[in-house]
């Protein structure tokens, strides 16, 4: 059965079947919207305690639901100038050292850092063994995502792809999927040097939105666009540790890069392991 759900990715109209979906997330059916919110809670356990608005008939769609806010306090922050937060509510899929500009995606695979950057071998070089994380966001986690530290754009980067499944029997089986799936690249200066946290699409993901440009996908097509930001001055765009973003709209992978000697993970840090929002991640090395 396994091989049956790899092998239907290949061969499903990946970005058909997302738009379809993602019209139907963001359309307003009244209480059938509220109907599929509640299958949805029930299926997947989600717990809606800790969400701003607990009744789910306050959801006009699907996807105002899925990118619900959570109550303030939920997610306390963790403290210390030299601790970075968990960017997401997630689960630790891999982590490590970038060794030879690659990353581990699961047990036999690996994929190129310069790729999944979009192709920028000058930018992965900023990244030359240092470390990385990938975080999997399950359907009952909540999506947004937030700054594992202080940190000032410096370019944001859509790169173009493929919409296989990022689920862990996905990355398994399907080789370079991190680097061949749709994304969202975000580059910032910090503290710790150059980060990286790249937004991964995947299969029936209706949209990705940052809260500086809104949503960037889905545009469609082979074209890698590219944006610059400056560091300074009225336009130049900073966040502090735990503020939001981005967001999903469905499921998907937050990818973290940091620059070599520049942090060393929680001792918490364990593959397959859940996160919490704002918990200690890592700390200044």
């Amino acid at each position: 059965m396994d091989k049956i759900k790899v092998g239907l990715q290949y061969w499903i109209p990946q970005h058909g079947l997302t738009r379809l979906v993602g019209k139907l997330a963001s359309a307003k059916a009244g209480g059938l919207t509220t109907a599929v919110i509640r299958l949805f809670i029930k299926q997947y356990k989600v717990n809606m305690d800790e969400a701003l608005h607990s009744d789910p008939k306050h959801f006009s769609t699907f996807n105002e639901f899925f990118v619900r806010e959570l109550k303030p306090g939920a997610r306390p922050l963790v403290e210390g100038e030299e601790t970075l937060a968990h960017p997401a509510d997630a689960c630790v899929s891999q982590f490590g050292y970038i060794n030879d500009g690659k990353l581990i995606q699961a047990k036999g695979h690996d994929f190129s850092a310069q790729e999944l950057l979009g192709g920028d071998a000058e930018l992965a070089n900023e990244f030359l063994e240092g470390d990385f994380a990938t975080l999997y966001l399950s359907p009952s986690d909540y999506h947004r995502v937030h700054m594992p530290c202080d940190g000032t754009l410096r370019q944001m980067i859509y790169v173009p792809g493929d919409l296989f499944s990022v689920n862990p029997l996905t990355a398994e089986n399907v080789p370079n999927l991190f680097a061949r799936n749709e994304r969202v690249v975000c580059i910032f200066d910090t503290p710790y040097g150059p980060m990286a946290q790249v937004l991964v699409g995947a299969t029936i993901v209706g949209s990705i939105e940052v809260v500086w440009a809104g949503t960037i996908t889905p545009p469609r097509g082979n074209t890698i666009y590219r944006w610059n930001y400056p560091a300074e001055g009225e336009k130049a765009i900073r966040f502090k540790k735990g503020e939001e973003m981005g967001r999903f709209k469905l499921g998907s992978t937050v990818i973290n890069l940091f620059a070599k000697d520049a942090i060393r993970f929680d001792d918490s840090m364990r593959v397959n392991t859940p996160t919490r929002l704002g918990s200690a991640y890592a700390h200044k090395a």
